[in-house]
């Protein structure tokens, strides 16, 4: 055999051999965010909103998802400038965010929540009056509580980079109160007989998976979502985390558009 032919079939040898380079999508999350992505006793991170973007990002080619541990207010940078491809932790479309970045459909509905100490005496909003609130910085509740901080009388609103650190602060009597999404505080709470719910505060959110503005992989993310939710496999993964099916009428359920300004 000539050099040339050698050569020729090394050359088809090792490309044979090479296996093709694997499609990974980079996901920005706020990893302490029960139930939607956290660290189990393993070190693995899992949650709802895990095993939703491992689903949706098979279905749309990926072979791998990386997550990126970044506090909450700082993925909205991070999607923007491209060092993420998308992010999740329970983010709530609104308008004022859709003017910088783009949503696929949205999969969860949701409201805030006022939670205290149990023995606290405070009964709701209106027991909020010269006292201390914790929120998640640039999250939802912090809206909620600084447009509502002079008529709730509060004497501060303390910010915070996660539900743990607040409601480890509310227990040690540094904040009277936290404002929050409600399903991860009823999650949280769920083993913790010291903390109570004590209001409901409906502001009818939905989440979704946050990505560059009018980035192509919104349509992709949506359509993977439409056929998670009409298979079950939102559903199965709401029952595993939640305990419960969904109700017909929320966003697990139904199949929606991508949301547009």
């Amino acid at each position: 055999m000539t050099r040339f032919k050698l050569a020729a079939l090394a050359a088809a040898l090792l490309a044979f051999a090479a296996p093709a380079s694997a499609k990974s999508l980079t996901v920005g999350a706020n990893i302490g965010n029960v139930p939607w992505e956290f660290q189990d006793e393993k070190s693995e991170t899992v949650g709802f909103e895990v095993d939703l973007v491992r689903e949706a990002a098979k279905r749309m080619g990926y072979d791998d998802v990386t997550f990126e541990n970044i506090p909450f207010n700082g993925l909205f940078s991070a999607v923007q400038s491209g060092r993420i491809d998308a992010a999740i932790s329970s983010i709530t479309i609104t308008k004022k965010r859709l003017e910088s970045v783009s949503f696929a459909q949205p999969y969860y509905d949701s409201d805030q929540s006022l939670s205290v100490l149990k023995d606290s005496g405070i009964a709701g909003l209106s027991g909020l009056k010269g006292k201390v609130v914790g929120v998640d910085t640039g999250s939802t509740g912090d809206i909620y509580a600084t447009q509502h901080e002079k008529d709730l009388g509060l004497s501060e609103i303390r910010r915070f980079e996660g539900l743990a650190p607040a409601m480890l602060d509310l227990a040690a009597g540094r904040i009277d109160g936290y404002i929050s999404d409600i399903p991860a505080v009823a999650y949280y709470i769920k083993d913790k007989p010291q903390y109570a719910v004590v209001e409901r505060i409906p502001t009818g959110e939905q989440y979704s998976i946050m990505f560059a503005k009018d980035s192509p992989l919104v349509a992709e993310a949506t359509k993977a979502i439409t056929e998670m939710k009409n298979d079950g496999f939102l559903a199965q993964i709401h029952e595993k985390w939640f305990g419960s099916k969904p109700d017909a009428s929320t966003s697990t359920t139904k199949v929606l558009e991508a949301p547009k300004l």
